[in-house]
Protein backbone atom coordinates (compact mmCIF):
# COMPACT_ATOMS: atom_id res chain seq x y z
CA UNK A 1 0.00 0.00 0.00
CA UNK A 2 1.21 3.32 -1.23
CA UNK A 3 2.32 5.66 2.01
CA UNK A 4 1.76 9.46 1.38
CA UNK A 5 5.16 9.61 3.11
CA UNK A 6 8.23 10.32 0.13
CA UNK A 7 10.85 10.08 2.42
CA UNK A 8 9.75 6.57 3.21
CA UNK A 9 8.24 5.84 -0.32
CA UNK A 10 11.56 6.30 -2.14
CA UNK A 11 14.13 4.05 -1.57
CA UNK A 12 16.41 5.13 1.80
CA UNK A 13 19.67 4.87 -1.05
CA UNK A 14 18.04 7.11 -3.11
CA UNK A 15 17.72 9.58 -0.68
CA UNK A 16 21.07 9.61 0.41
CA UNK A 17 22.98 9.05 -2.84
CA UNK A 18 23.96 12.70 -2.53
CA UNK A 19 24.32 14.15 0.96
CA UNK A 20 27.07 17.07 1.45
CA UNK A 21 29.61 15.07 2.55
CA UNK A 22 32.44 16.58 5.03
CA UNK A 23 35.08 17.37 2.44
CA UNK A 24 32.53 19.39 0.18
CA UNK A 25 31.69 21.30 3.45
CA UNK A 26 35.00 21.83 3.84
CA UNK A 27 35.45 23.04 0.73
CA UNK A 28 32.90 25.43 0.88
CA UNK A 29 33.89 26.51 4.52
CA UNK A 30 37.62 27.46 2.57
CA UNK A 31 35.53 29.37 -0.25
CA UNK A 32 33.73 31.42 2.14
CA UNK A 33 36.49 31.79 4.90
CA UNK A 34 38.70 33.41 1.90
CA UNK A 35 36.23 35.88 0.37
CA UNK A 36 35.73 36.90 3.91
CA UNK A 37 39.66 37.42 3.73
CA UNK A 38 39.36 39.28 -0.13
CA UNK A 39 36.60 41.66 0.75
CA UNK A 40 36.77 42.03 4.23
CA UNK A 41 33.53 40.81 4.99
CA UNK A 42 31.96 39.09 7.89
CA UNK A 43 29.52 36.14 6.20
CA UNK A 44 26.64 35.43 8.77
CA UNK A 45 24.59 32.92 7.12
CA UNK A 46 25.28 30.47 3.91
CA UNK A 47 23.78 27.36 2.99
CA UNK A 48 22.01 25.51 -0.12
CA UNK A 49 19.52 26.86 -2.07
CA UNK A 50 19.39 24.70 -5.34
CA UNK A 51 18.28 20.88 -5.62
CA UNK A 52 20.51 19.43 -2.93
CA UNK A 53 18.20 22.16 -0.55
CA UNK A 54 14.89 21.04 -2.58
CA UNK A 55 15.31 17.29 -1.46
CA UNK A 56 15.50 15.93 -5.25
CA UNK A 57 19.62 16.09 -6.44
CA UNK A 58 21.04 14.51 -9.41
CA UNK A 59 24.25 12.62 -9.50
CA UNK A 60 26.22 15.24 -11.03
CA UNK A 61 23.94 18.32 -9.29
CA UNK A 62 26.48 21.05 -8.40
CA UNK A 63 26.23 22.83 -5.19
CA UNK A 64 24.52 26.20 -5.17
CA UNK A 65 25.72 28.14 -1.95
CA UNK A 66 24.23 31.04 -1.31
CA UNK A 67 25.07 33.67 1.81
CA UNK A 68 24.34 36.85 3.64
CA UNK A 69 27.54 39.04 4.54
CA UNK A 70 27.69 42.23 6.56
CA UNK A 71 30.82 44.94 5.86
CA UNK A 72 32.83 46.77 8.10
CA UNK A 73 31.49 49.94 9.48
CA UNK A 74 33.17 52.20 7.08
CA UNK A 75 31.45 50.59 3.56
CA UNK A 76 28.82 51.99 4.99
CA UNK A 77 30.14 55.54 5.23
CA UNK A 78 30.26 56.50 1.75
CA UNK A 79 28.51 58.69 -0.72
CA UNK A 80 29.40 56.12 -3.84
CA UNK A 81 27.64 53.39 -4.71
CA UNK A 82 29.38 50.11 -3.77
CA UNK A 83 28.77 46.71 -5.33
CA UNK A 84 26.36 44.57 -3.07
CA UNK A 85 26.55 41.08 -4.01
CA UNK A 86 30.26 39.00 -4.24
CA UNK A 87 29.91 36.01 -6.68
CA UNK A 88 32.70 33.73 -7.11
CA UNK A 89 33.30 32.33 -10.59
CA UNK A 90 31.17 29.18 -11.56
CA UNK A 91 32.55 25.86 -11.32
CA UNK A 92 31.21 21.88 -12.27
CA UNK A 93 31.46 21.88 -8.44
CA UNK A 94 30.37 24.75 -7.53
CA UNK A 95 28.13 28.28 -7.75
CA UNK A 96 29.05 30.37 -4.62
CA UNK A 97 26.85 33.97 -4.35
CA UNK A 98 25.53 35.75 -1.85
CA UNK A 99 24.20 39.55 -0.75
CA UNK A 100 25.25 42.15 1.15
CA UNK A 101 23.33 42.67 4.89
CA UNK A 102 21.88 46.15 3.53
CA UNK A 103 20.63 44.37 0.37
CA UNK A 104 19.19 41.44 1.80
CA UNK A 105 17.49 43.26 4.56
CA UNK A 106 15.52 45.52 1.37
CA UNK A 107 14.34 42.06 -0.48
CA UNK A 108 13.23 41.08 2.76
CA UNK A 109 11.00 44.07 3.82
CA UNK A 110 9.85 43.05 0.30
CA UNK A 111 9.30 39.18 1.17
CA UNK A 112 11.93 37.81 -1.11
CA UNK A 113 10.82 34.00 -1.32
CA UNK A 114 14.21 33.41 -2.06
CA UNK A 115 15.71 34.78 0.75
CA UNK A 116 13.37 32.93 2.94
CA UNK A 117 13.98 29.89 1.22
CA UNK A 118 18.08 30.62 2.25
CA UNK A 119 17.17 31.04 5.77
CA UNK A 120 15.18 27.69 5.74
CA UNK A 121 17.28 25.47 4.30
CA UNK A 122 17.84 22.01 5.39
CA UNK A 123 21.54 22.31 4.49
CA UNK A 124 23.22 25.07 6.43
CA UNK A 125 27.16 25.76 5.71
CA UNK A 126 27.60 28.44 8.05
CA UNK A 127 25.53 30.49 10.43
CA UNK A 128 26.42 33.05 13.51
CA UNK A 129 23.21 31.74 15.29
CA UNK A 130 22.30 34.32 17.27
CA UNK A 131 22.03 36.98 14.43
CA UNK A 132 20.31 34.47 12.31
CA UNK A 133 17.59 33.69 14.52
CA UNK A 134 16.91 36.87 14.44
CA UNK A 135 17.04 37.09 10.88
CA UNK A 136 14.31 34.45 10.85
CA UNK A 137 12.43 36.30 13.22
CA UNK A 138 12.66 39.40 10.62
CA UNK A 139 11.56 37.50 7.94
CA UNK A 140 8.67 36.15 9.70
CA UNK A 141 7.69 39.94 10.03
CA UNK A 142 8.18 41.07 6.46
CA UNK A 143 6.57 38.04 5.06
CA UNK A 144 3.76 38.49 2.53
CA UNK A 145 1.54 35.47 1.73
CA UNK A 146 0.15 37.37 -1.27
CA UNK A 147 3.80 38.25 -3.07
CA UNK A 148 5.03 34.66 -2.13
CA UNK A 149 2.13 32.96 -3.98
CA UNK A 150 2.85 35.06 -7.24
CA UNK A 151 6.90 34.76 -6.75
CA UNK A 152 5.95 30.89 -7.02
CA UNK A 153 3.15 30.90 -9.51
CA UNK A 154 5.12 33.09 -12.02
CA UNK A 155 8.14 30.47 -11.50
CA UNK A 156 5.51 27.74 -12.47
CA UNK A 157 3.75 29.53 -15.21
CA UNK A 158 7.67 29.79 -17.07
CA UNK A 159 8.71 26.31 -16.50
CA UNK A 160 5.86 25.35 -18.00
CA UNK A 161 5.59 27.05 -20.66
CA UNK A 162 9.41 26.99 -21.84
CA UNK A 163 9.90 23.19 -20.69
CA UNK A 164 6.88 21.66 -20.35
CA UNK A 165 4.64 22.09 -23.37
CA UNK A 166 1.39 19.95 -23.85
CA UNK A 167 2.86 18.97 -27.24
CA UNK A 168 6.87 18.56 -26.17
CA UNK A 169 8.09 14.60 -27.32
CA UNK A 170 11.17 14.27 -24.45
CA UNK A 171 11.15 16.34 -21.40
CA UNK A 172 13.97 16.60 -19.19
CA UNK A 173 13.36 14.80 -15.59
CA UNK A 174 14.81 17.97 -13.38
CA UNK A 175 11.84 20.72 -15.28
CA UNK A 176 8.84 18.81 -13.63
CA UNK A 177 10.57 19.03 -10.24
CA UNK A 178 11.03 22.72 -11.39
CA UNK A 179 7.58 23.14 -12.07
CA UNK A 180 5.88 20.78 -9.12
CA UNK A 181 8.16 22.47 -6.37
CA UNK A 182 6.62 25.94 -6.86
CA UNK A 183 3.14 24.64 -7.90
CA UNK A 184 3.05 22.90 -4.21
CA UNK A 185 4.66 25.89 -2.68
CA UNK A 186 1.97 28.34 -4.12
CA UNK A 187 -0.93 25.70 -2.90
CA UNK A 188 0.61 25.39 0.60
CA UNK A 189 0.33 29.44 0.73
CA UNK A 190 -3.19 28.82 -0.46
CA UNK A 191 -4.11 26.37 1.63
CA UNK A 192 -1.82 27.39 5.31
CA UNK A 193 -0.79 31.40 4.82
CA UNK A 194 2.90 30.38 6.03
CA UNK A 195 6.30 30.07 4.74
CA UNK A 196 6.48 27.26 2.57
CA UNK A 197 9.19 24.07 3.43
CA UNK A 198 11.76 24.05 1.01
CA UNK A 199 12.04 20.63 0.84
CA UNK A 200 10.18 19.18 -2.13
CA UNK A 201 9.21 15.81 -0.45
CA UNK A 202 7.16 18.14 2.83
CA UNK A 203 5.40 19.92 0.37
CA UNK A 204 4.22 16.69 -1.26
CA UNK A 205 3.59 14.53 1.91
CA UNK A 206 1.27 17.34 3.54
CA UNK A 207 -0.47 18.52 0.53
CA UNK A 208 -1.08 15.41 -2.26
CA UNK A 209 -3.49 12.32 -1.11
CA UNK A 210 -3.99 11.00 -4.73
CA UNK A 211 -2.55 7.25 -4.55
CA UNK A 212 -1.63 6.99 -8.47
CA UNK A 213 -0.37 10.41 -8.56
CA UNK A 214 1.82 9.50 -5.70
CA UNK A 215 2.72 6.26 -6.88
CA UNK A 216 4.16 8.36 -10.58
CA UNK A 217 5.41 11.05 -8.31
CA UNK A 218 8.08 8.50 -6.31
CA UNK A 219 9.01 6.48 -9.34
CA UNK A 220 9.47 10.22 -11.15
CA UNK A 221 11.80 11.13 -8.05
CA UNK A 222 13.54 8.05 -7.93
CA UNK A 223 14.45 8.39 -11.93
CA UNK A 224 15.53 12.32 -11.40
CA UNK A 225 17.98 11.11 -8.01
CA UNK A 226 19.43 8.16 -10.30
CA UNK A 227 20.17 10.33 -13.57
CA UNK A 228 22.65 13.40 -14.78
CA UNK A 229 21.03 16.58 -14.48
CA UNK A 230 20.33 16.54 -18.44
CA UNK A 231 18.84 12.99 -18.37
CA UNK A 232 15.44 13.03 -20.67
CA UNK A 233 12.29 10.71 -20.97
CA UNK A 234 9.00 10.71 -22.32
CA UNK A 235 6.14 13.03 -21.04
CA UNK A 236 4.79 11.95 -17.76
CA UNK A 237 0.91 11.44 -18.30
CA UNK A 238 -0.10 11.28 -14.97
CA UNK A 239 2.15 14.12 -14.23
CA UNK A 240 1.42 16.09 -16.62
CA UNK A 241 -2.01 16.22 -15.86
CA UNK A 242 -1.54 17.13 -12.80
CA UNK A 243 0.61 20.17 -13.25
CA UNK A 244 -2.00 21.40 -16.18
CA UNK A 245 -4.92 21.36 -13.66
CA UNK A 246 -2.22 22.30 -10.35
CA UNK A 247 -1.88 25.67 -12.78
CA UNK A 248 -5.15 26.13 -13.47
CA UNK A 249 -6.28 26.01 -10.16
CA UNK A 250 -3.57 28.22 -8.77
CA UNK A 251 -3.96 31.32 -11.61
CA UNK A 252 -7.67 31.30 -10.70
CA UNK A 253 -7.09 31.70 -7.29
CA UNK A 254 -4.39 34.02 -7.45
CA UNK A 255 -4.85 37.14 -5.49
CA UNK A 256 -4.58 40.72 -6.19
CA UNK A 257 -1.20 42.35 -5.16
CA UNK A 258 -0.97 43.81 -2.16
CA UNK A 259 0.51 47.50 -1.16
CA UNK A 260 0.55 47.18 2.25
CA UNK A 261 4.23 47.03 3.65
CA UNK A 262 5.30 46.70 7.32
CA UNK A 263 7.76 49.79 8.42
CA UNK A 264 11.78 49.60 8.25
CA UNK A 265 12.14 50.13 11.54
CA UNK A 266 13.26 46.74 12.77
CA UNK A 267 15.27 46.01 9.48
CA UNK A 268 16.94 49.49 10.36
CA UNK A 269 17.40 48.62 14.14
CA UNK A 270 19.28 45.23 12.66
CA UNK A 271 21.43 46.33 9.90
CA UNK A 272 22.69 49.30 12.43
CA UNK A 273 23.25 46.79 15.37
CA UNK A 274 24.93 44.39 12.91
CA UNK A 275 26.90 46.40 11.59
CA UNK A 276 28.56 48.02 14.55
CA UNK A 277 29.16 44.35 16.19
CA UNK A 278 30.38 43.06 13.43
CA UNK A 279 32.76 45.90 12.60
CA UNK A 280 34.16 45.83 16.06
CA UNK A 281 34.41 42.03 16.23
CA UNK A 282 36.81 42.60 13.33
CA UNK A 283 39.17 44.90 14.85
CA UNK A 284 38.88 43.13 17.84
CA UNK A 285 40.32 40.41 15.93
CA UNK A 286 43.26 42.55 14.92
CA UNK A 287 42.79 43.20 10.97
CA UNK A 288 43.64 46.75 9.74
Amino acid sequence: MLSKNFETDVKESVLSAHPVSAEMRRVVGGQLAALEREHDVTVLFASESGSRGWGFASPDSDYDVRFVYVHRLDWYLRTDARRDVIELPISDELDVSGWELRKALQLMRASNPVLLEWLRSPVVYREDKAWVEQLRALAALYYSPVRAYHHYLSMAKKTMKTHLRVEDQVVKYKKYFYALRPLLAARWVREFGTVPPMRFAELATALLSDAALLDELNALLEKKMRAGEAATSAPWPGVQAFLEKELADAMNFAPAPSGDKVPATAANTYLREAVMHFSKSSTRKGEP
